[in-house]
């Protein structure tokens, strides 16, 4: 620890309090939702395990110190040093070095910042426990469902399974994108398929810190927020697995240039990622309720994703309902309320993925990134990427910028990549179709 370290002490119950004044406290008022509606466990038909609390109470307390510990304040105005103080159940277990290297190392490459983690015993606290009955439905199956592309096609595919037991899909809900969130669900339901799905709807949305400025921008820590949320949920339905759908182009994100490097790019379902966070669920849980996180779309491009669905059953207005956005402008203060921008990289590939899967793609975006009088800025993505498709792409780029783990083939992931850049290619080129038919 250093005197440039950012302290936060996320409180336990019972008058626990700091060890110095460096610390700052936070805790459940945090969030803008009251706690009941995001730790209650009256939405689940069975127990949770201790581990699985204290995981999401860690990943909660990380969350809030990220959006807390702002960048523009710091020399790089990236690299944060936050040091977090959190009470567990499973304190000895938390308290190991392996454990504290798993979660340095987890929090490290969805960041990009250095972590401290500080653990101690939670005592004092009260347990609303889940009324079981033998009539409540016990999902076989658990996966993330956002509204994106990615998750309604994964739902769509595994609602057609032959399978008598329930999918469930853990929502997290955001205020600005509810209508968008229920217009997506209802696809899955239109279906029909013979297999139940059940939903179950979580929202945790930071308040602020008190001081009126705006929170840090940048979330990397939400995705882990989400996956904990769904393990949380899995071990109370017995479930072994919890599917994180997200097309394997996104999830690695290759680098366009070398200012997006490491974390400057999301890396919340990098096999990286998965593969640390898989390692400290398996160093603090039970060997009867423990629970691995998969990206079931990890060999998928967008458009291979996007043909998926359409197999599935869903239409091309199915899709196209969807939110792919990194910067949604329904998001941004004054914005329009639109699910899309249409600019940033993201939505330039799901934009690729749509025209490989569909031939069209009728999203009402809110701007084109070769639209004459776009400004300067906003076409920052798509000159990267035109940049990025004129160069070469070898296998050593896959490695390059975030290593994969031990147990992923980089030859697999050069070819996802590749076939890729063969679909944003194709974008290229009806772009330039588009503009010179402006022009004439």
């Amino acid at each position: 620890m250093t005197d440039s370290d950012d302290f936060l002490w996320w409180r336990g119950p019972q008058g626990d309090r700091p060890r110095g004044d460096r610390w700052t406290e936070i805790g459940e008022e945090a969030f803008q939702e009251r706690e009941r509606r995001i730790t209650g466990r009256h939405h689940l038909p069975g127990p949770v395990p201790d581990w699985a609390e204290d995981l999401f109470r860690v990943a909660r307390a990380a969350f809030i110190a990220d959006k807390y510990v702002r960048r523009t304040g710091v020399r790089d105005r990236w690299t944060r040093r936050i040091s977090l103080a959190v009470p567990v159940t499973e304190h000895e277990r938390w308290g190991s070095a392996t454990v504290r290297t798993h979660l340095a190392a987890l929090l490290q490459v969805l960041t990009g910042d250095l972590w401290n983690v500080d653990f101690r015993p939670l005592t004092g606290y009260y347990v609303e426990e889940a009324l079981v009955s033998p009539d409540d439905p016990r999902a076989s199956e658990v996966a993330l469902f956002s509204g994106g592309l990615d998750s309604l096609s994964w739902a769509a595919t595994r609602s057609r399974a032959d399978d008598s037991r329930p999918l469930l899909l853990v929502m997290f809900r955001e205020i600005g994108l509810l209508r968008l969130q229920q217009r997506v669900y209802k696809a899955v339901e239109r279906l029909g398929g013979a297999r139940p799905v059940l939903r179950l709807p979580m929202s945790q949305t930071p308040a602020g810190d008190g001081s009126g400025s705006r929170l840090e921008t940048s979330s990397r820590t939400r995705g882990l927020l989400y996956a904990a949320g769904a393990i949380r949920a899995a071990t109370a339905h017995g479930v072994s697995t919890v599917h994180i759908p997200e097309n394997g182009q996104l999830a690695l994100n290759p680098l366009l240039t070398a200012a997006r490097s490491a974390a400057c790019s999301t890396r919340s379902v990098h096999p990286r990622t998965l593969g640390n966070l898989n390692a400290l669920v398996t160093a603090v849980s039970d060997a009867e309720s423990t629970v691995q996180v998969v990206n079931p779309l990890v060999q998928l491009t967008k458009g291979e994703v996007c043909k998926a669905g359409r197999d599935a059953g869903l239409t091309p207005s199915d899709l196209e309902s969807t939110l792919s956005c990194g910067k949604p402008p329904t998001r941004r203060s004054g914005g329009p309320p639109i699910a899309n921008c249409g600019v940033c990289f993201p939505c330039l590939v799901r934009r690729s993925g749509l025209l490989h899967a569909s031939g069209t793609d009728d999203t009402r975006y809110e701007a084109s990134p070769w639209a004459d009088g776009l400004p300067f800025d906003r076409r920052a993505d798509w000159r990267a990427l035109q940049r990025w498709l004129l160069g070469r792409y070898t296998l050593t780029d896959v490695l390059t910028d975030t290593p994969l783990p031990p147990d992923t083939d980089p030859v697999a992931a050069f070819g996802l990549i590749r076939r890729g850049r063969e679909e944003l290619a194709q974008l290229l080129q009806r772009a330039a179709v588009a503009e010179a038919a402006d022009a004439a």
